[in-house]
């Protein structure tokens, strides 16, 4: 019998129902079994006696994959995998997959909220109601959303969707993103910005759509900011760690943007005195932009699913290591 494992962060909370992945890993003939994974070394005994994983952490080195000598495929349940050694796993014969498209609907459907209670001043027009005023103006100056521009950073599976959602409501869309050609854009009806300084200076509204890398890590940061239009806004539902905090609270309080919208930050949670919080002109959600009913269905099946299909020898779907192949694919 197979041995699959759960390498779950007991410190998540809720805790995950791994129902689903049980009833499809015991289908396939797989004892399925979770492990409370607090630290590499936890992680590494975990997968010391594993056929497969399914990972509901975010850090996975060398440290713990190196006594991984029967597993096959790891697979991260989430878009990302970047705190993940794709490299030394593929040299220990372990496929690393990811389940990229669960929440596409989600998530974008979350950055078009964003940007439509920035848009129409929600956050400060329903605080000043809860602090007992009835003032039409307490959100300043609005301005009609058709006509205006949307600069997408990075132009994937969800960023297409925010902008046909974005073009739906008479916004005209641009994208930066190297590694998409100007004609998937031309074809999506997006005008491709060259560099993200072309990108910043044509935007009223900015969403990021991009993975953490050491490439991307702080990309908007102060000089970047600057380059932004006055009086335009950001939206980041992809990771934190691509803005320099304190230099978008910097921004904010300048005057140079007119608001925020975030669904991720650099540490999650953030302390509850975060002074970006405190800003009458910014939206903070606590990372929910991938949940649904649907999405949690969908990633549990997805990442059950690419478990079984390295259980049976063929190649997990959305596997991002092993270009030459691993010694257990079936021919």
């Amino acid at each position: 019998m197979w041995t699959v494992v759960a390498l779950e962060d007991p410190d998540q909370s809720p805790a995950w129902d791994w129902s689903i992945e049980r009833e499809i890993l015991a289908t396939a003939g797989a004892e399925f079994v979770v492990h409370d994974c607090r630290s590499q070394s936890d992680i590494a005994a975990a997968l010391s006696g594993a056929d497969a994983a399914i990972g509901h952490v975010e850090s996975i080195t060398m440290s713990a994959l190196e006594g991984a000598t029967r597993c096959r495929a790891l697979v991260q349940a989430a878009v990302g995998f970047e705190e993940v050694d794709v490299t030394a796993a593929a040299r220990l014969g372990i496929a690393i997959a990811h389940v990229p498209d669960y929440c596409t609907d989600e998530v974008s459907d979350h950055a078009m909220a964003m940007l439509l209670a920035l848009a129409r001043g929600l956050t400060p027009l329903e605080k000043s109601v809860r602090h007992g005023q009835w003032d039409y103006e307490a959100a300043g100056g609005l301005h009609r959303l058709r006509g205006r521009t949307l600069g997408l950073y990075g132009f994937g599976r969800i960023a297409r969707l925010v902008a046909a959602k974005a073009q739906a409501f008479g916004l005209q869309v641009f994208a930066h993103d190297p590694f998409i050609d100007h004609a998937t854009m031309a074809k999506a009806g997006v005008e491709a910005s060259d560099g993200l300084e072309t990108l910043l200076a044509s935007a009223d509204y900015v969403s990021i759509h991009a993975p953490l890398t050491p490439r991307t890590k702080r990309v908007f940061d102060a000089a970047a900011l600057a380059q932004m239009r006055p009086g335009s806004y950001l939206v980041n539902v992809s990771r934190g760690g691509l803005i320099d905090e304190d230099d978008l609270l910097e921004a904010l309080q300048a005057g140079h943007l007119a608001g925020a919208a975030l669904d991720v930050m650099a540490d999650e949670p953030p302390p509850p005195d975060h002074p970006l919080i405190a800003l009458d002109n910014v939206l903070v959600t606590p990372h929910a932009a991938w949940l649904s009913e649907e999405s949690l269905r969908q990633r549990s099946v997805l990442s059950a699913e690419a478990v079984v299909a390295a259980l049976e020898g063929r190649m997990p779907p959305h596997t991002v290591n092993g270009e030459d192949g691993f010694p257990w694919l079936e021919a």
